[in-house]
């Protein structure tokens, strides 16, 4: 029985440690996240044009379009949600009935009991009540910019980016990781984009140190709790 608890105990620190401690690398876009070379078209020998980029298009803003480019996301969240539910219920019945005869059976029970009169009744009543309420609410905020990177641009021209930023102060390490697939309609002159124009966007904010690491219980708590039955 001890070995048994112990192989418990460990099996739930295991699970329990993923709940903690989320790293930036959780989030993965759809495509290879390393440094995706730059294929220069050819030209003609000889020729004065490097071949088309964003830094070279005359009658076009200087935004976002090829791969490695670069692009600010202007992270604007905030969510909310309440849910009430209230239930009333209530029943009540009563029944009455009596026996004239009942094969001669009435007749000795009346007998056997004087104080019954001079019929047999059965009656009964029941009554039910039920009464329930609940209330749950949920909001979340958040707010900052990072320069993300176009790591593919799809077929029908959308860009998929993907920025990271860490912030390291005292030993206690701060992760921002965004990604998703933005237009390039909706990209400003400016060369920027808010969070809400991204499609299947990811954003992930956490962090890593002695800070972070007190904001949980122990991993004995986390596993009795998982672990405790009752």
């Amino acid at each position: 029985m001890k070995i048994h608890f112990i192989g418990l105990s460990l099996l739930a620190l295991l699970c329990s440690c993923s709940f903690y401690g989320t790293r930036p690398d959780a989030i993965q876009p759809q495509a290879k996240t390393l440094p995706v070379p730059i294929v220069k078209p050819d030209h003609s020998p000889g020729s004065l044009w490097p071949g088309e980029s964003g830094r070279n298009m005359l009658f076009t803003d200087n935004k976002a379009r090829y791969v490695n480019d670069i692009v600010t996301i202007i992270i604007d969240e905030s969510s909310s949600g309440q849910n009430q539910a209230s239930t009333s219920t209530s029943k009540n019945s009563a029944s009455n009935s009596d026996i004239s005869a009942m094969l001669g059976l009435d007749t000795s029970i009346k007998n056997a009991n004087s104080n019954l009169g001079g019929k047999l009744s059965v009656g009964g009543t029941s009554a039910s009540t039920l009464k329930g309420a609940g209330d749950t609410s949920r909001g979340g905020k958040l707010q900052a910019r990072l320069t993300a990177r176009v790591v593919k641009v799809l077929d029908n021209g959308n860009l998929l980016i993907e920025g990271r930023r860490q912030l390291t102060l005292n030993a206690e390490d701060q992760f921002i990781v965004i990604t998703g697939v933005i237009r390039s309609e909706d990209i400003m002159a400016d060369n920027w984009v808010l969070s809400s124009n991204m499609a299947d966007a990811r954003i992930l904010y956490t962090g890593s140190g002695v800070l972070t690491d007190k904001q949980h219980p122990g991993w004995m708590t986390r596993a009795l709790d998982w672990g405790w039955p009752f």
